[in-house]
């Protein structure tokens, strides 16, 4: 029998792909933003898919629209979205932080489809901002709405790098189990560790953006007709590979100081090196915030496609930035498939499940 999934803020498919890869079966899926609704209606993530707020959804309708019930359910996961527990609240004080932020409701919105479907397991996925003391109200709720449904949890900030995406991105992630279904979920061993940690200790080395996307760099136009870094596209041509703006800093010993120490976002002029994984893939395309290629320019959308771990033949809807946007805002599916795996194998193997 398969696993049975059901999807909300699915966004470009992140959390779905990496479900369906690890054999489960997605039967629905739901945003409210068309472009990425056709961007899983595109690659047929799954059986069904609900363009609107998440306010609207009735579980129980759209769910017998495929001859399904509640019941039939097993998981539900999703990330919902993170701005509010983002890092940049800390520099943009003219907005709201945690559950005093406008769309506070999507948290909540999460937990009433945990409520309505009842599954055997949740699985959450946010910014790791999540968990820092600005947001202890947040973190609170998610605790508290599982241990009110009957859910015990299992919760980790992982490093993406870690599990073999070839990017450092850290992100919260939590498994909920129904208390009379299993035991806490244990997270898996990761599998890759930083060069500088490595002892042939049984884990690979990091993958570099060299591995991951040299084969990609051929001579073709830029997709965006400006100069990557903008104003400043000159001084990004002078940043060694691997470094940022703080690269003409008095504190880095620069001659002639441009910037100040920490005056800027510190993906601002950022470049990647092909010997060490990307950083983190923004949702937000920007002219003078990195990461840029080793080479001067705009990443392209394959490449970050391929830095996010989606495989060349998924294709994002809409035009460049609405491209970006999905995959940045994606969750590694490769992450996903390693978590999903090991939610199969403790729990749904041995239980007559595929």
């Amino acid at each position: 029998m398969p696993v049975n999934v059901l999807s909300v803020f699915s966004g470009g498919g992140g959390i779905d792909l990496g479900f369906r890869n690890a054999g489960y079966q997605i039967c629905f899926s739901t945003d409210f933003w068309e472009v990425a609704c056709e961007t899983l209606k595109n690659n047929h993530l799954g059986l069904s898919v609900k363009c609107c707020d998440i306010r609207d959804v009735n579980y129980s309708v759209e769910l017998s629209k495929i001859l399904m019930t509640p019941q039939d359910i097993d998981v539900v996961v999703g990330g919902p979205p993170c701005p509010a527990y983002s890092k940049s609240r800390f520099y943009r004080t003219e907005k709201k932080r945690a559950l005093e932020d406008e769309n506070s409701f999507t948290l909540y919105e999460f937990f009433r489809a945990v409520k309505d479907v009842h599954p055997k397991l949740y699985f959450f996925e946010n910014v790791f901002g999540f968990v820092y003391k600005p947001h202890q109200e947040a973190f609170d709720l998610l605790k508290f709405k599982s241990e009110e449904l009957g859910y015990d949890i299992s919760y980790r900030v992982i490093n993406t790098a870690n599990y073999g995406v070839p990017q450092i991105r850290e992100r919260f992630i939590c498994v909920g189990v129904r208390k009379d279904f299993g035991d806490k979920f244990i997270f898996p061993e990761e599998t890759h560790i930083a060069p500088e940690k490595y002892e042939g200790n049984g884990k690979e080395k990091w993958v570099n953006c060299d591995k991951a996307i040299g084969h990609l760099d051929i001579d073709l136009p830029e997709d965006i007709n400006m100069a990557a870094g903008s104003k400043h596209h000159d001084l990004l041509k002078l940043i060694p590979p691997g470094d940022n703006y703080l690269y003409f800093t008095a504190e880095r010993g620069h001659p002639e100081p441009i910037f100040k120490w920490r005056s800027r976002y510190w993906s601002f002029l950022l470049k990647l090196s092909p010997e060490k994984p990307s950083w983190t893939i923004q949702a937000s395309f920007s002219n003078n915030m990195g990461p840029f290629h080793w080479k001067n320019r705009f990443l392209r959308i394959n490449e970050i496609k391929a830095i996010q771990t989606f495989r060349d033949d998924y294709e994002f809807s809409g035009d460049f930035r609405d491209q970006w946007r999905q995959i940045g805002n994606a969750v590694p599916p490769l992450l996903v498939e390693q978590l999903a795996k090991a939610i199969k194998k403790q729990y749904f193997i041995n239980r007559g499940n595929a």
